[in-house]
């Protein structure tokens, strides 16, 4: 290997949000994110990790670690995410952070970018692969809870993988919600509706959605109809929670991983409010890609998707992003040693 060959050996790919954002689209992230968890549930994934730090003002850190293989090489994932969501009223995102991939062979640098297009995106996407095993084929009315970016993404997925024709949003901001149903009514071409309450259209409703930061559960269990596909975003601490433990009692309940779900997701709660074990969860979603256990199996039962967030899709994006910068020439390339 000549000098030249061994300076780009060591180079290192900058990308901004804009980069992520134009390399990849909603569909190959919703493609990105089902190989991950299939690879996963096939044992060809490192086991992810999860670390919280709390911050200043109310806020915390989200550190999350894996690796996988995608197109025959080997990824190690890294993202460090920033939550303050009083942040707006200071003119700043609520969520920012970046994502580090590396070689997973060797441990060399390839690349950091902003990860905040990349969290948002690959989160609606695993609602969409969720769906696709778990909501009825003919789900066509959703009810969104939480009227932000994430719900946005969330309504824009399911969009792709089920007939919708009606959407409800529901938002502790009355006005959020308004204007979340305006926007996106112009955006997929079918009604989307503000409600003042969840209730008022849950049980009319064949998917759920709920994305919010919130801290006690605001979803009841009589408002969920049978049939229903209930897919649990928001929590991803211990100390967030936004569903009544008692939907998952009797549901088909489905992680993305359990070990982590017990520990941050709502089946945290449940476990704690002694309703639920973990040997009570039906299947890792990987596991249902993988055709190891069944998906949805009768028109009535109630599922639910226990989403806290994994660094298998975050690198699985990542990476897959980093092919596609160094094939077109993206990004800026620095040494850093």
């Amino acid at each position: 290997m000549g000098p030249k060959s061994e300076e780009r050996s060591r180079e290192t790919l900058l990308l901004t949000r804009n980069d992520v954002a134009e390399l990849f689209t909603l569909e190959e992230y919703i493609g990105a994110v089902e190989e991950a968890f299939r690879a996963y549930a096939e044992g060809r994934a490192l086991v992810p990790g999860l670390l919280h730090v709390n911050g200043n003002g109310g806020g915390e850190f989200h550190i999350k670690a894996g690796g996988l293989t995608v197109a025959g090489r080997s990824y190690f994932g890294l993202k460090s995410n920033g939550s303050f969501f009083t942040n707006p009223a200071i003119g700043l995102p609520a969520i920012q952070g970046i994502i580090y991939v590396a070689d997973g062979t060797t441990g060399a640098p390839l690349a950091v970018m902003d990860s905040i297009h990349i969290t948002i995106q690959r989160t609606g996407a695993a609602t969409a692969v969720a769906a696709r095993h778990l909501a009825r084929e003919n789900a066509s009315v959703v009810t969104v809870c939480g009227a932000g970016r994430q719900g946005r993404i969330q309504l824009t997925s399911l969009a792709l993988v089920r007939p919708l024709t009606r959407a409800y949003v529901w938002d502790q901001v009355g006005t959020a919600a308004t204007g979340f149903a305006e926007e996106m009514t112009r955006v997929l071409g079918f009604p989307v509706t503000a409600v003042g309450a969840p209730g008022e259209s849950t049980r009319q409703s064949d998917i759920i959605v709920t994305c919010t930061p919130a801290k006690a559960p605001f979803l009841k269990a009589e408002d969920v109809a049978p049939g229903t596909f209930v897919a649990a975003i928001g929590a991803d601490s211990p100390d967030k929670q936004e569903l009544d433990s008692r939907i998952l009692v009797g549901a088909t309940v489905v992680t993305d991983v359990t070990s982590q779900c017990a520990h941050v997701g709502e089946l945290h709660h449940a476990i704690r409010a002694g309703l639920l074990t973990e040997a009570g969860v039906h299947a890792e979603i990987g596991e249902i890609i993988a055709g190891k256990k069944p998906g949805r199996r009768t028109a009535d039962e109630v599922s639910v998707y226990d989403a806290t967030g994994t660094a298998l899709q975050d690198t699985a994006c990542a990476a897959a992003i980093y092919v596609k910068a160094m094939a077109e020439g993206r990004g800026t390339a620095i040494v850093l040693a």
